[in-house]
């Protein structure tokens, strides 16, 4: 892969890794709801499951759903349906809680299994895969998307449940973190839109 490719897919990868969508705003109400360490299988199943789509995509599934496109609006709607169940989920959680009673964030096979119906995962795997494997060399070429967003999108998720985490001693007020969770809910909501037009 030349330089200047290898280069626009690492800014492609950051820019739509660390930028806001359903996996970062998840993280971000995890980390403040149940910290780093608890929240890292969730990280780990984010970084693992759309590893496992771009791979996908780029070994046959991107041109079925060329072929099928009422597929990938079904997958897309209901991909929403369950973010918007999501965002209720965040909006209507309690205070943060120690011990048993705390509930608990998303599994790891529970966060490789969204990156499947998460609209921003698809959009950013079918985009890849378009743009940035190689004809020529098509099977390294989308190793290499894959090895190459796996590698920038495991640190990029990471900082936003870092982020949420450091916010969990002012969010300890019940107020302000109903507050935190209802925006977050509706920043999740509409992070959709973008993806469902």
């Amino acid at each position: 892969m030349p330089l200047e490719i290898f280069l626009a897919l690492a800014g492609f990868s950051f820019v739509s890794s660390i930028t806001p969508g359903p996996n970062n705003l998840m993280l971000l109400a995890s980390g403040v709801n149940y910290g780093f360490r608890q929240t890292m299988p969730h990280m780990l199943g984010i970084a693992g499951g759309f590893a496992i789509l771009l791979g996908c995509i780029g070994f046959g599934l991107g041109q079925l759903l060329e072929r099928f496109p009422t597929a990938f609006m079904v997958i897309k709607f209901a991909g929403g349906s369950y973010l918007i169940y999501l965002a209720y989920r965040i909006a209507t959680s309690g205070p943060i809680k120690k011990g048993k009673d705390k509930g608990r964030p998303m599994r790891f096979i529970e966060a490789a299994l969204f990156q499947w119906v998460n609209p921003k995962a698809w959009v950013m795997a079918v985009t890849a895969m378009a743009t940035y494997t190689n004809p020529s060399r098509y099977a390294p070429s989308v190793v290499l998307v894959v090895v190459i967003f796996t590698v920038i999108n495991l640190p990029s998720v990471a900082c936003w449940t870092a982020f949420g985490t450091t916010m969990r001693g002012f969010l300890s007020n019940v107020k302000r973190l109903r507050i935190f969770n209802c925006a977050m809910a509706v920043m999740l909501v509409v992070s959709l839109w973008p993806m469902l037009r």
